[in-house]
């Protein structure tokens, strides 16, 4: 049976199914009465809704509230353990991978290093990285004692860029890491035991932090933002949508400058060159600096701040240290003030391991770079921050992907492959920011 507008009743009850969880899970609890004004929906319809939401423990009841003069309302919320999603991370010193219930509550997690020295390429050995995710998913099933049946699905954040087949699902291109057209979705369908339905959704880490700081960080109530995602390199996504997914850009391998240092893409003067830790821990040993010996980089760029920012009172920091960063500053700087001139966001957010590290005293000296170099008018309506999620920005973006699709097909578990959310399903999430 078809509405007028084309739709059938089928496409209506979930679109109604869609509103009612939305406003649950950013506005609840909340009572049906609230419910039907919020979702635009009549009372009969919210009754309907409810009933079906509540009878498959999608959503239950959380107290009463006094009403003027009548019974007391009864409060509605979205149930956590309802449902389940498992958040990764594939960084560069490690992989996280982190189980959800559908609060967003972390109920296990566990962290798995990669190799802190030898050949990149060999630290992201594809084989080795489907055995820690095939390790990983199953022992934060096993901890949290959650059927993997009852998983909404598997988001995944990668280094690259990521393209679609028929044939592969999601394809990552990652020329830093070495992986060239690497069938990620098949090799983890083939390999991570977990029930066919179960979908997966694998995008760039930095459209997965954008998304994760957008809804719930830094950049909630923001109209546009630019997310930077600074580990060992660097990158971005831009938001012009805040409840969209963003675009991810290899901001990283602009050329900043021409014939300059290589980059561990192969090319030469990317800003990732020089900006990134792993390059900015190369510049500080070749200036002399001595960072501890066979220690990841995370370890190596704590004892460089150290260095460069000695805690102890009347401590002379180190010069080398201190002017490499000095240098990394103005490489950065330059690179937000492209980022300005070319999107005019309304904020700047920096997030990633070695951002967060790197903190606020660095970031001011960037942002004054920053200043110096874009456009006055839209630096002046620009704001530059720190992230607010801390290191687990990128997993908890990552597992809102699924989520995202499970609102999106009103609440059903998916039983075929996974379908981009609907124009609607974003409209809708955009009404919540802006509101």
């Amino acid at each position: 049976m078809h509405a007028r507008s084309g739709r059938t009743v089928r496409d209506l009850r979930r679109e109604n199914r869609t509103a009612v969880l939305r406003r649950l899970y950013f506005d609840g609890p909340m009572s049906r009465l609230t419910l039907g004004p919020a979702t635009g929906l009549s009372s009969g319809s919210v009754s309907n809704v409810v009933a079906e939401l509540v009878a498959e423990g999608l959503v239950e009841e959380a107290g009463s509230v006094d009403s003027a003069g009548g019974r007391p309302r009864t409060l509605l919320r979205i149930s956590p353990g309802s449902g389940f999603m498992i958040g990764v991370d594939i960084g560069e010193t490690r992989i996280r991978i982190e189980l959800f219930d559908l609060a967003l509550t972390e109920l296990a997690r566990t962290e798995l290093p990669l190799a802190s020295s030898g050949p990149r390429t060999a630290r992201y050995d594809v084989d080795l990285v489907v055995a820690h995710l095939r390790e990983g998913i199953a022992e934060v099933l096993r901890t949290a004692e959650v059927p993997a049946e009852r998983l909404l699905g598997v988001g995944v954040g990668v280094p690259g860029i990521v393209a679609r087949t028929p044939e592969d699902g999601a394809v990552v291109h990652g020329q830093t890491v070495g992986w060239d057209a690497v069938p990620l979705e098949r090799l983890l369908r083939e390999h991570v035991e977990l029930p066919a339905s179960v979908p997966y959704w694998i995008d760039n880490g930095a459209k997965t932090l954008g998304q994760a700081e957008m809804w719930f960080g830094a950049g909630r109530g923001a109209r546009s933002a630019v997310v930077v995602l600074f580990g060992s390199g660097v990158g971005a996504c831009v938001v012009t949508d805040p409840m969209g997914p963003g675009r991810a850009l290899e901001w990283g391998h602009l050329t900043v400058r021409v014939r300059g240092r290589r980059c561990r893409c192969g090319s030469q003067g990317c800003l990732e060159a020089y900006a990134g830790a792993e390059a900015l821990l190369e510049r500080w040993r070749e200036a002399g600096g001595r960072p501890p010996e066979d220690a990841d980089e995370e370890t190596a760029l704590t004892a460089m701040l150290a260095a460069a920012y000695p805690a102890g009172a009347g401590a002379a920091p180190d010069a080398t240290a201190l002017a490499v960063l000095e240098e990394t500053a103005e490489f950065l700087g330059a690179g937000f003030a492209d980022l300005i001139n070319l999107f005019q966001p309304e904020r700047i957010l920096v997030g990633g391991w070695a951002g967060l590290q790197l903190g606020a005293r660095f970031l001011e000296t960037v942002t004054g770079y920053a200043r110096e170099y874009a456009l006055r008018y839209p630096a002046s309506r620009t704001g530059i921050g720190l992230g607010t999620l801390g290191p687990e920005a990128v997993t908890v973006g990552a597992a809102l992907l699924p989520l995202v699709d499970f609102f999106a097909q009103g609440g059903r578990r998916p039983e075929t492959e996974p379908t981009p959310p609907s124009p609607a399903w974003q409209t809708a999430l955009r009404d919540r920011v802006s509101s």
